[in-house]
């Protein structure tokens, strides 16, 4: 299904007035929201410093002094959580325009040429394909070392033929239109027909599948700093922190439990408000209802 994102009858308005009597626009927007002034409000303050070690308040419960417990380095768990919602949100947002940056152009590029050329791009990107964001963070750890720049290029090169199939197959739908007829029989060329009609037209499934795949690098993100490829201590991560937490699960269960937490609701937030945003723009959506 292509959506159309040109709303030559509708008014500012009207999408603002759909999108706030949308429930899962809004709950995924609230939450995501909130989750980006956590990571921004931890750049300037945090209710103790993540790097400190105090062993003498080593694994303690939750409580007035320390809303989330402590781990069993006597770090606040609260802060650390901050700061890791700091570093998902930006290992997860560069590997996001990585892969758009570079998949969108190569799948319009596919869609528009046709021929050898979509094939030889097509199973190229099936080859980048076949390797997971965790198998291409142990072979680049593997030659630069663990760390959350090289996590950012195995999950970036992870997304780059997930955009390229979307964008393709989005663009191939949109090459068909009469109206993309009607431009090249005007004399429009290729790369102009695909910068004013084909690009405005599929940005509603790039969007969509921009805020899938964000959450999906936050797990990613997760998952890698979860096998010590991601994040370096003393920089905390919530998948470090769960990497922790698995031993102590009797003992401290607040370890494992508030960056557990922070990871579902994160991803919950922006699957609703991916939800959301395709419900609002989508034509065929706005008729049913």
């Amino acid at each position: 299904m292509t959506m159309r994102v040109d709303l030559p009858e509708e008014t500012l308005a009207g999408v603002l007035a759909r999108a706030f009597g949308n429930r899962s626009f809004l709950i995924g927007l609230v939450i995501t929201l909130l989750i980006l002034a956590v990571a921004l409000v931890s750049f300037v303050w945090t209710p103790y410093d993540v790097t400190r070690l105090v062993i003498a308040d080593k694994a303690q419960a939750p409580s007035w002094a320390h809303w989330f417990g402590t781990d069993h380095f006597g770090r606040d768990i609260l802060s650390m959580v901050m700061v890791g919602a700091r570093n998902s949100i930006a290992v997860a947002l560069v590997a996001v325009g990585i892969g758009m940056g570079i998949g969108v152009p190569l799948g319009a590029l596919a869609a528009a040429r046709g021929g050898l050329a979509d094939e030889a791009l097509m199973r190229v990107n099936d080859v980048v394909f076949a390797f997971p964001a965790l198998l291409s963070a142990i072979m680049i750890t593997a030659i630069f070392g663990p760390g959350a720049v090289n996590a950012i290029i195995a999950i970036g090169i992870f997304n780059i033929p997930v955009f390229a199939r979307v964008a393709r197959a989005g663009a191939l739908a949109i090459w068909a239109r009469e109206f993309i007829l009607a431009a090249r029989a005007a004399g429009k060329g290729m790369t102009r027909i695909t910068v004013e009609h084909i690009l405005p037209n599929i940005a509603t499934l790039l969007l969509v599948q921009g805020t899938i795949q964000f959450a999906l690098g936050i797990l990613a993100e997760a998952g890698l700093s979860y096998v010590g490829l991601g994040a370096q201590p003393p920089m905390p991560s919530w998948g470090r922190m769960l990497f922790d937490a698995q031993t102590r699960m009797v003992t401290a269960p607040w370890m494992a439990i508030f960056p557990g937490m922070a990871i579902v609701i994160t991803v919950l937030g922006l699957n609703l408000l991916g939800d959301g945003i395709a419900d609002i723009l989508d034509p065929k959506s706005r008729r049913r209802r």
